[in-house]
């Protein structure tokens, strides 16, 4: 679900990029590795004059997590473990001439102020295991970019921080079922002794 997250993502972003700036042969949004973007080896070639989308973090979202590990259906019960429900920290960091980078950065930035939620409805080429994407602009402080850079590679780049909420992934591994209760019999005898001692 990540994979198909992300180049969904990029995708519809550079499908924009191309409507406000022109028709580009290549992708200008392109899903990679910030810190290569930074070194200066021959692996940073392929993300020069990109918008580079990388992956920075990712987080469980524990708030919404189901707490049974159990799925009813009309007949039974089945066992498996409750899905894992991720939010992803997606940095897009535009690796270009300044002037261009903030023109970029500013596509970007309004591109997700009119579009912040996808899904399988609105937009036919999201994977239909996806429920549904919303993405907010994460605000992080001086220390925290300065800190993330410091991880990238010390070299900051014009960049926004994305909170992707909610990939779901669920293998659907079931390790058990059981019959559904239907019907609880008691004894007579057995309700009559409890309600004696009772008294």
């Amino acid at each position: 679900m990540l994979f198909e997250t992300l180049t969904f993502l990029a995708r519809e972003v550079n499908a924009y990029l191309d409507d406000k700036l022109g028709t580009s042969l290549e992708a200008r949004v392109k899903l990679g590795n910030v810190a290569l973007a930074l070194d200066t080896g021959p692996s940073s070639g392929a993300l020069l004059g990109k918008a580079v989308m990388s992956l920075v973090n990712i987080e469980e979202d524990r708030a919404t997590r189901t707490p049974t590990n159990r799925v009813k259906t009309a007949t039974e019960a089945r066992y498996k473990n409750p899905p894992v429900l991720l939010n992803l920290y997606v940095l897009f960091a535009i690796n270009k001439d300044y002037e261009d980078a903030l023109k970029w950065l500013g596509q970007i930035l309004t591109f997700f102020q009119h579009q912040k939620r996808f899904t399988p409805a609105t937009h036919p080429t999201l994977d239909s295991r996806i429920q549904e994407l919303s993405l907010e602009l994460y605000t992080m402080n001086f220390e925290q970019v300065n800190h993330l850079w410091s991880t990238l590679g010390g070299k900051y780049l014009p960049s926004a921080l994305y909170k992707i909420r909610q990939i779901t992934l669920d293998e659907n591994a079931v390790y058990g079922e059981a019959g559904l209760i239907k019907e609880i019999v008691l004894d007579e005898r057995t309700v009559a002794t409890r309600v004696e001692a009772a008294t």
